[in-house]
């Protein structure tokens, strides 16, 4: 893809106007964001490309973001991310398909019960969420970065970071120090700049608890060739072709395909095991694979899925994986996406994540840059996105876990997280619609303008109050206070009787294992939300204006998901 002309390059340390801790797919990014608009960049890692990383599923809402990364800031190196034929082209054909998110709930020594299958396909007509083999997609971001003009230190261990009121630095192991105007650590968990400040959150800050163990392995077999069921059971999308999520009480398994799109070359499958570290504590006398199998071989679905499968390369396990920050942005510094907190993988929403925060970041700091004025203020709604977007999928993914053990209260969970996917992408097209349309910035800067930043609904009340339910009742049952199959069935009425759930996808019935609308599903909601719907959704099927307004009627956009 076309791009500026390289810069002349200077092999001596000098100043720039933001240095940027971490060259994955957040800070690369941003540095080719950056970059772009004339700001010098210094992208610096510990690390090299090209290199293993998870965090390789996308959503819809991923690749919407990213698309709309790549038309405001005018780095068109981002579309190949927004479709699997964009990946395999663009970027390397080693990336596989996401058509769909699959869960399978398992009980030690038994076959799954093929009445408790749920699969959810996100509607779209253009966009194809992708599996990332990231050590591909994340070096494609890292050359783009540099092309745009950032220069780049790899395998550059940072040994400290000085804050002063007119510059930053960044010092190296050796005693190399290079200077900046604008400190961003996008680095992950063991962030320099949050050891320096003392900035992670308590243990006893986040509810979810999980640890995690995984690889990349060869030989896997298709979950669809792993079933005892008739073709009665099957989905309407194979489960080969998306994300699939075996959940078992307080954990998960997850396999993630990259060879299973015709133009993937790529054998390898991501495999992980995730659970509540409390429940299941780590063995000190298994290896992590034998300890991943041993697990495997209670369910034997799971076993028969793994039983040929070969590890490719050494085994990560890691202990609790969830840790926030007690602040993300401060005077001429930002911790940003992992650097600021995780939770889980299980809802896929990680890249989404860092898109939404680079989005919001880039164009503060843009202005900052400029007016050469940093305070913190300008920066507090990434401080609150970021704080709103951990607390929310920390509740998510707790009530999830908590559900595990019973069918009941797991399809409700789920359904209260099916019920944000229409609407959000509904609310991101009719703002973005209207920014293609006018080239009017203000009208993302109006997008931020939500009661409930971070909530996958984020302009929603309605949806926050269902939300709330399922947090109340789901951390009833951890505390041995209800049933887990009575707050399942006040959960799904809930569901069933919310004004925020959108008629026509099957989300109130909970007979209905596979979500899946198909154009005239589409057609019947739109004009079920247009008519009969809630007042406060009314908007996603005739857009907004600058102020978040109804537009008027001349104006009305398609309200089908595209």
């Amino acid at each position: 893809m076309p791009g500026l002309p390289p810069r002349p390059r200077n092999d001596r340390p000098r100043a720039h106007d933001v240095i940027i801790l971490g060259s994955g797919i957040a800070g690369s990014t941003l540095g080719a964001i950056l970059a772009r608009q004339g700001v010098s960049v210094l992208l610096i890692d510990g690390g090299t490309h090209p290199r293993f990383a998870v965090g390789e599923s996308t959503t819809l809402y991923t690749l919407k973001v990213f698309r709309l990364l790549a038309r405001r800031y005018g780095v068109p190196e981002l579309e190949p991310l927004t479709s699997y034929e964009g990946c395999r082209d663009e970027i390397a054909p080693t990336c596989g398909t996401k058509r769909h998110f699959g869960f399978i709930r398992h009980e030690e020594g038994k076959e799954p019960d093929p009445s408790e299958f749920l699969q959810f396909s996100p509607p779209s007509k253009v966009l194809q969420t992708s599996h990332l083999f990231r050590q591909d997609t994340d070096a494609h971001l890292f050359h783009t970065a540099i092309r745009y003009g950032c220069d780049a230190l790899q395998a550059f261990p940072v040994a400290d970071v000085e804050l002063a009121d007119g510059h930053v630095a960044v010092v190296g192991g050796n005693g190399e120090r290079h200077e900046g105007r604008y400190l961003v650590d996008a680095s992950g968990f063991r962030s320099p700049l949050a050891a320096r400040l003392d900035l992670r959150s308590p243990p006893e800050a986040l509810k979810h608890h999980s640890r995690s163990l995984f690889t990349h392995m060869i030989g896997v077999r298709p979950t669809d060739e792993c079933l005892r069921v008739g073709p009665e059971d099957a989905p309407p999308i194979p489960w080969v072709e998306g994300t699939m999520h075996h959940l078992f009480d307080r954990g998960w398994f997850w396999s993630i395909p990259f060879n299973n799109a015709p133009g993937s070359r790529n054998p390898l499958i991501s495999v992980g095991l995730t659970l509540d570290e409390r429940l299941h504590p780590r063995s000190p006398d298994l290896s992590p694979e034998e300890e991943f199998r041993a697990f495997a071989a209670r369910f034997p679905a799971v076993e028969r899925l793994f039983a040929d499968a070969r590890t490719v390369r050494p085994w990560v396990s890691a202990g609790r994986i969830q840790y926030a920050s007690k602040r993300t942005v401060g005077h001429r510094w930002c911790l940003m996406s992992h650097a600021a907190g995780f939770i889980d993988p299980l809802f896929s929403r990680g890249l989404t994540n860092t898109g939404e925060v680079i989005n919001s970041l880039a164009w503060r700091l843009l202005e900052a840059l400029a007016d050469d004025d940093f305070d913190e203020q300008r920066f507090s709604y990434v401080d609150a996105l970021q704080q709103g977007l951990i607390r929310y999928n920390d509740e998510l993914v707790n009530c999830a876990f908590v559900s595990f053990a019973d069918h009941s209260l797991w399809n409700a969970v789920y359904r209260v997280w099916c019920a944000a996917e229409v609407p959000v992408n509904l609310r991101f097209d009719r703002f973005t619609e209207r920014f293609t349309r006018t080239g009017d910035d203000g009208v993302l800067r109006a997008m931020e303008e939500a009661p409930h930043p971070g909530l996958p609904v984020p302009g929603s009340d309605g949806y926050k109050a269902l939300f709330d339910v399922m947090v109340r009742e789901c951390e009833a049952v951890d505390r041995g206070e209800t049933p887990a199959a009575v707050a399942g069935a006040r959960l799904l009425d809930a569901v069933a009787s919310s004004p925020v759930v959108l008629d026509h996808l099957g989300l109130r019935d909970p007979a209905c294992r596979f979500v899946y609308p198909k154009p005239d599903d589409l057609r019947r909601m739109a004009h079920w939300l247009r008519h009969e719907g809630p007042g406060e959704l009314r908007y996603l099927t005739t857009g907004v204006d600058a102020h978040g307004r109804a537009l008027p009627p001349d104006h009305q956009e398609t309200p089908v998901p595209h």
